[in-house]
């Protein structure tokens, strides 16, 4: 198998937010080089205490979930909340946004995160299976590649990740096929080889999974996802986070947490998740 030149994905944080899109458009993900490095000693030094406590594996979730979940891989959830130099400084990165208004151009007025998670891959964990972010709506998966862009999600390199580390696997163009239900061949995936710092904002309709780890040393990652403002999100942020922690924040940052109300400004539509009638955060200001 040919390796993938990924320098076909990469734009640079000087390169215009359109070329970034242009490259997403055309293979599902565009890799944004430094998006994170300044920030990522900083998160890494606030979540260490919480990654060493936790356990790989997830206890919870039914059996065949166990093995897609990683049970050698460290899941971590509440990163807003865990880290102030996430909520403050990477949530609403510029550039990063600029990327997600062009992705959800024509499809919504405003975007929420669907997730924030760490993801360590631990030494001799075996491959997730190849799956699409989509299917978490399994309508938008059954209306294939003319289904509208609902999801998309950055993997944030919090180390340097090399492919025997368990790099990301992708399968490049894939948004774009015409069947759907066609399972990806290992052959047409690539390694998503990054160096810390490094952002892979990609199409909830692209196929992926985490590779193997066969080295001795921990893969660790963070998957920022985004989604339509009109679709309720994976992870419940309000009901973990409080408003005296986000007051403080940009409008677009609470807007991407749930502390917003989503209106229809460009497009057609009303507005949703109010009090009321009103504005969401200006209830929630007031509110004893």
């Amino acid at each position: 198998m040919a390796k993938f030149d990924l320098s076909v994905l990469t734009v640079t944080l000087d390169q215009p937010v359109e070329k970034a899109y242009q490259v997403y458009c055309e293979y599902g993900g565009v890799l944004i080089k430094g998006l994170f490095t300044d920030y990522i000693d900083a998160l890494n030094n606030e979540l260490e205490p919480y990654i060493s406590a936790r356990h790989p594996g997830i206890d919870s979730l039914p059996e065949h979930m166990k093995d897609f979940a990683g049970r050698k891989t460290k899941r971590l959830t509440q990163v807003p909340l865990i880290s102030k130099t996430f909520r403050e400084s990477m949530i609403d990165h510029p550039y990063l946004m600029g990327c997600i208004d062009k992705i959800f151009e024509n499809i919504c007025d405003a975007t929420w995160m669907n997730t924030t998670q760490i993801m360590q891959v631990e030494p001799g964990e075996k491959a997730q299976f190849l799956h699409r972010d989509s299917e978490n709506y399994q309508i938008i998966r059954r209306m294939g590649k003319s289904a509208p862009e609902v999801t998309s999600n950055c993997i944030v390199a919090l180390d340097d990740i090399t492919e025997d580390m368990g790099a990301t696997r992708v399968v490049a163009g894939s948004h774009l096929w015409d069947d759907f239900d066609r399972q990806a061949a290992y052959e047409e995936t690539f390694p998503l080889e990054l160096k810390k710092g490094d952002g892979f904002l990609f199409s909830g309709k692209v196929i992926h999974g985490a590779g193997a780890n066969v080295s001795g040393k921990p893969r660790r990652a963070m998957a920022m996802a985004f989604n339509a403002g009109w679709l309720t999100p994976e992870e419940a942020f309000p009901m973990y986070m409080k408003w005296e922690m986000v007051k403080g924040l940009s409008q677009r940052a609470q807007q991407l947490l749930g502390f917003r109300s989503f209106h229809h400004t460009c497009l057609e539509g009303g507005s949703l998740w109010t009090v009321n009638f009103e504005e969401l955060a200006n209830y929630l200001e007031h509110a004893e």
